[in-house]
């Protein structure tokens, strides 16, 4: 899990990136100084005099591409600033994760650091010897070129990546992957129920609680890893919080059931879990659609004042708990390869899901009607592709939602609308309605 937690550090960062182009620029300039000095004098009669420039021309070409790749550099930061202050101030705090990470922004400043780097450096190699031909400059000019497209790739990126539908449809895209990667096939077993007779017999050990050692968000659990660990030591675990859940330090994290002699080699366990100062999307799903929420939420706000975009978001959230629905099961149970019962740990229920989705939405948006028949709409297509279990959850949370529609203060073409998407929503879960006023 250290090298989990170094890996999240990484990713988020935007020294990483820009360090490896610094160091692979380094590396380059080594190769074509060796070039220049021991193999260009040697075959220069056949190489192409366009090719080929003398250091006092290469001197004022050196200077002229630093000056433009800085300012390059330069505007791409203050572009960044730009964006991030567009997302915490229009969007949410939360999306500023997305842009941060994103490849493209962090390997345009690589290629920026690339670029000044290899000038820089070959400029203060070039040497006093003014009618020394070399190849390096030509190459300098491929690198500034390259500099240059990436730059706007880096413009027509941020300028992509600011629009709300885009970002909105970016976070859809990546909690999509996380479902699938969390619900994909494992190489271990996993069960919603177990013989509660085994349990119990488990339990007789000695038991061991095991305690936060820092304050934060849970960000990940080496599930793999917490099996296999537990395996060797025929132990069994179970975990007393939700990933994405606040871990306050000293409360209890884990609960150990084994035979073991030696209690602090149990305190091994708590090294696959990663609690961080902030929640992450690895395998939080309800932080990433809590990304679409505060969206959503804005977009309704007095200050705001776009419905059209809040429906936007809970189209893409309904998308996202139907695409949950399908694959969903209540897993609370983690065995070995032999089928032995390693690990426990209770997972959030998908009516936890459509609340934590929704009831924000319903506060606040609860006086506009077609924020409200967006909810509803979004319900009965997850209804609409599921089965009765996810139909009974989607049909209760969505009685919920109506209660929060004052009927008797609508206007006549507006309660119209309204009674029929109730309708269509009670007949995608097989339930009846007496929808009046």
């Amino acid at each position: 899990m250290n090298r989990e937690r170094a890996w999240i550090h990484i990713r988020d960062s935007f020294w990483f990136l820009p360090t490896i182009y610094s160091i692979l620029s380094i590396i380059c300039v080594s190769l074509v100084t060796m070039v220049d000095l021991w193999i260009i004098p040697k075959v220069k009669e056949n190489i192409p005099s366009i090719l080929l420039m003398n250091t006092s021309a290469a001197q004022t070409l050196y200077g002229s591409l630093i000056t433009s790749i800085l300012t390059m550099t330069t505007i791409s930061f203050s572009t960044i600033m730009v964006v991030l202050t567009t997302y915490s101030t229009q969007f949410s705090p939360r999306t500023l994760q997305d842009f941060m990470k994103s490849r493209v922004t962090q390997h345009v400043l690589g290629v920026f650091s690339f670029g000044f780097i290899f000038v820089i450096i070959n400029l203060l190699l070039m040497g006093s010897e003014q009618s020394k031909e070399l190849i390096s400059p030509f190459l300098t000019v491929i690198v500034s070129i390259v500099c240059l497209a990436f730059f706007i790739l880096f413009i027509h990126h941020s300028s992509r990546f600011v629009q709300v539908n885009n970002l909105i449809g970016t976070i859809r895209s990546s909690t999509s992957k996380v479902i699938k990667k969390t619900y994909e096939a494992k190489n271990y077993y996993e069960f919603s129920d177990w013989n509660e007779q085994v349990i119990r017999e488990r339990k007789k050990k000695r038991k061991k609680i095991i305690y936060a050692r820092e304050s934060g968000y849970a960000q990940t659990v080496g599930i793999p890893s917490l099996i296999e660990w537990a395996s060797k030591r025929d132990t069994l675990i179970e975990a007393d919080f939700f990933v994405g859940s606040y871990l306050q330090k000293g409360m209890p994290v884990f609960y150990c059931w084994s035979d073991t002699e030696e209690e602090e080699a149990l305190e091994g366990c708590h090294d696959y879990l990663l609690i961080g100062n902030e929640r992450t999307d690895l395998q939080d799903i309800e932080f990433s659609l809590q990304k679409l929420v505060e969206i959503a939420v804005k977009a309704i706000s007095p200050s705001t004042n776009d419905p059209h975009t809040a429906v936007n978001c809970i189209n893409r959230i309904g998308s996202l708990l139907a695409e949950l629905g399908a694959v969903y099961e209540p897993i609370r149970y983690f065995a070995d390869g032999n089928k032995e019962l390693c690990l426990i740990m209770e997972p959030i229920a998908y009516e936890e899901y459509l609340y934590k989705s929704f009831y924000q939405i319903r506060i606040y948006g609860s006086q506009d009607i077609s924020v409200m028949n967006g909810v509803l709409e979004a319900l009965y297509k997850v209804a609409v592709v599921n089965d009765d279990t996810v139909k009974g959850d989607v049909w209760e949370f969505g009685v919920y939602m109506m209660k929060a529609v004052h009927t008797e203060q609508l206007d006549e073409l507006d309660f119209k609308h309204f009674k029929h998407q109730v309708e269509k929503l009670a007949d995608s879960c097989n339930e009846t309605i007496s929808f009046q006023r």
